[in-house]
């Protein structure tokens, strides 16, 4: 069954569930400006709950990753559709911000779009295995283009109906359409065949995809190191994304070219992570992460000195093309270094890093914004963030590249690369 005809429909499935699912990611984005206006807030407040909406999210990928892994991806999907369901119409309906973000961060990110992510990236890991890292960018690029379809969509309804009706459509429409689709989920993952990694091209052990001790390190640490290097590579990547939108409104072009640069920035991150699959293949997680992260700082340094409406819309489109490979080469470092039966867990627990890290930069820049009155500095402060990402994934891959030639010296080695 690895690579098989099912595992390719499974993987189409799993794409759109998640494209469905991720709407709760980039509602807030497209309605920050009007809640913030309807309930009165500053854009600091306005933006916790999307702060809630991430924390809940991450944290909801670790408890639904370890109940695909007992119970099988179908029991998380189901539960994640009645939350997004239970969340939109909540947060529709909200009589206050507190009310609002608390429907967010429960029912949309905790119960809801966690288990259309983590989940499902960690059940796909496990269908496939020559492909696996174009297979992992094909399911996570669900995620960028429920940013590339939500916004506009969202935008249009919101326009003619209110962002409240919205709302409740979209929760009504999350129950429909994603309770069938789970029932093509419902076989369980069959046994891995190994398919050794080899070290000269990527880095990761040759011991099946896994190591008792990942690049010498503890498995702890290894796994507490790519957390820290998610959450700052994401506090950087936060500050357009969740911004967008409202940025676009304070230089004068409006809300609805933001939705638009949202857009066309995440339906270029959907080619990235297409082709960051086709990369992280061939040159290994580590590599290609390091490769989205350099890429990553450069769109941001280029937010800084274009501010017209053309620049803004080509800047974006770099943003999103330069970023996308980022969050799947995680997934992809995981399976490369830890067995299958920990996929679950431990791939939840690092994106949980990654989206913390979204959480995190999407309030800090509104606060950042509110101190200052500009945006500037919340770029910069990404910008700083995303060189501690650097750091970290540089750490890791020199302690790669230095047990790997360590180990052509030795006639043979085993765990090690």
């Amino acid at each position: 069954m690895i690579e098989s005809p099912y595992a390719w429909l499974r993987l189409g499935v799993s794409l759109l569930l998640m494209t469905i699912g991720g709407c709760g990611m980039y509602s807030i984005t497209v309605v920050l400006p009007r809640i913030q206006q309807d309930f009165g807030a500053a854009r600091g407040d306005a933006s916790l709950p999307y702060t809630f909406t991430m924390i809940g999210f991450g944290i909801g990928g670790v408890l639904m990753g370890r109940l695909a892994d007992r119970a099988g991806v179908i029991w998380p999907v189901l539960v994640g559709s009645l939350g997004l369901g239970i969340g939109f119409v909540g947060a529709g309906l909200a009589p206050h911000l507190a009310v609002f973000g608390l429907f967010h961060g429960v029912f949309i990110g905790l119960l809801g779009t966690s288990a259309t992510f983590a989940p499902l990236v960690a059940d796909t890991s496990q269908w496939f295995d020559r492909r696996r890292g174009v297979a992992l960018a094909i399911c996570m690029s669900g995620n960028y283009a429920a940013g590339a379809l939500w916004p506009p969509v969202m935008q249009y309804f919101i326009e003619g109906y209110g962002w409240r009706a919205t709302y409740v459509g979209i929760g009504v429409f999350c129950v429909v359409s994603m309770l069938p689709l789970a029932l093509v989920l419902r076989k369980r993952p069959p046994e891995a065949v190994p398919v050794p990694v080899t070290p000269v091209h990527t880095g990761a052990p040759a011991v099946h995809g896994a190591d008792s001790r990942p690049l010498g390190l503890s498995p702890a640490a290894f796994t507490a190191l790519l957390c820290v290097a998610g959450v700052s590579c994401c506090v950087a990547m936060s500050m357009p994304q969740v911004h967008i939108v409202a940025y676009c409104g304070d230089l004068g072009f409006g809300p609805a070219r933001g939705a638009e640069m949202l857009s066309l920035m995440l339906a270029m991150g959907v080619l990235s992570r297409l082709a960051s699959g086709w990369i992280s293949d061939r040159i290994g997680g580590l590599r290609t992460l390091l490769l989205g992260s350099v890429l990553q700082g450069v769109a941001l340094l280029m937010f800084l000195p274009f501010k017209g409406l053309v620049s803004l819309y080509l800047v974006s489109a770099m943003f999103g093309l330069f970023q996308g490979g980022i969050v799947p080469a995680y997934a992809l470092i995981v399976r490369e270094y830890f067995p299958p039966a920990e996929a679950g867990a431990r791939v939840g627990t690092v994106l949980m890093a990654t989206l913390l890290g979204m959480a995190l930069g999407g309030w800090m820049s509104g606060a950042v914004f509110d101190w200052t009155g500009s945006y500037q500095a919340a770029f910069v402060n990404g910008i700083a963030w995303n060189l501690l990402n650097l750091a970290v994934v540089g750490f890791l891959l020199h302690r790669a590249t230095r047990l790997r030639t360590a180990a052509a010296g030795q006639p043979t080695v085993h765990g090690i690369s």
